[in-house]
């Protein structure tokens, strides 16, 4: 078997689409792609209270699809592109995954620890994300490089250096770049090793932040530890100093996320 035959035949793709609701035409289609990925990123938050609860983060397709499905929690990109990949892929559509380095907020370069993919349709190859939080895509993208493409709340355009394509985004400050990658294919083993270091690695952002994102076609929300941010209309709104109660109630009240009976959140990010 070659190893980019991932498992789909396991997914449940009535229950995805119910949980994302979705009731449209299931074709091969960039209109489909489009309403598909704009219903996932609005309906399935990004998050990563496991990593805080010292739960281990299951990647494969069963162990997404009971999280994020059946149990409605959210996730992080290996989770969320999965079975957002899975569910593609079931339709008809081709798909490559891909791994990027993510530039956002940061100086140095870092490891690749991003994942999105790769749409192949008529109309020409489409990057697709569900899974990158705060500023992703809300649609699908063309690959095609120096076009601005709208999305719900921003702008967002690819730009080349050399073999290495570059996301980058204009919302309400300047271009800032979110990620790097190329279109070397990547496979479940790379994400397994991808995903520890983000779940594990005391540098990386993941382990000592409460990070939840969610949009939708009016706003955008974003959390970091104590900080909510609202952006909506253009103009971007922060209400901090979150008290420990008031972040349980906008995690369960504003992202659907609700910890389970006596658990608390302890990370650098809120302690500090």
């Amino acid at each position: 078997m070659h190893p980019s035959a991932h498992d789909t035949a396991s997914l449940d793709l009535d229950a995805y689409l119910a949980r994302i609701g979705y009731r449209g035409a299931l074709a091969a289609t960039r209109e489909v792609l489009d309403a598909l990925h704009s219903a996932h990123v609005y309906s399935i938050p990004f998050e990563n209270l496991d990593v805080l609860l010292g739960r281990p983060i299951r990647i494969d397709l069963a162990s997404v699809q009971s999280k994020l499905v059946k149990a409605r929690r959210g996730g992080y990109c290996f989770e969320q592109n999965t079975l957002f990949v899975a569910a593609l892929r079931r339709i008809g559509f081709k798909v490559t995954t891909l791994l990027a380095r993510v530039r956002f907020q940061r100086s140095e370069v870092g490891p690749r620890t991003h994942m999105l993919s790769l749409v192949e349709l008529p109309e020409g190859p489409f990057i697709a994300d569900v899974g990158f939080g705060g500023p992703g895509l809300t649609q699908p993208i063309r690959l095609v490089e120096g076009e601005s493409q709208a999305q719900a709340h921003d702008v967002v355009g690819l730009r080349r250096e050399g073999h290495v394509w570059v996301l980058e985004s204009r919302g309400r400050e300047p271009w800032q770049d979110l990620y790097a990658f190329t279109l070397e294919e990547h496979f479940p083993v790379d994400y397994e090793a991808a995903n520890h270091y983000t779940s594990t690695h005391p540098d990386s952002l993941f382990v000592s932040n409460v990070l939840a994102a969610l949009a939708s076609p009016e706003a955008r929300l974003t959390l970091r530890n104590r900080q909510l941010g609202v952006f909506r209309g253009g103009r971007f709104e922060r209400f901090g100093d979150l008290g420990d109660d008031e972040l349980l109630d906008v995690l369960k009240s504003r992202f659907g996320l609700e910890l389970p009976a006596g658990a608390r959140l302890s990370c650098a990010g809120l302690n500090g």
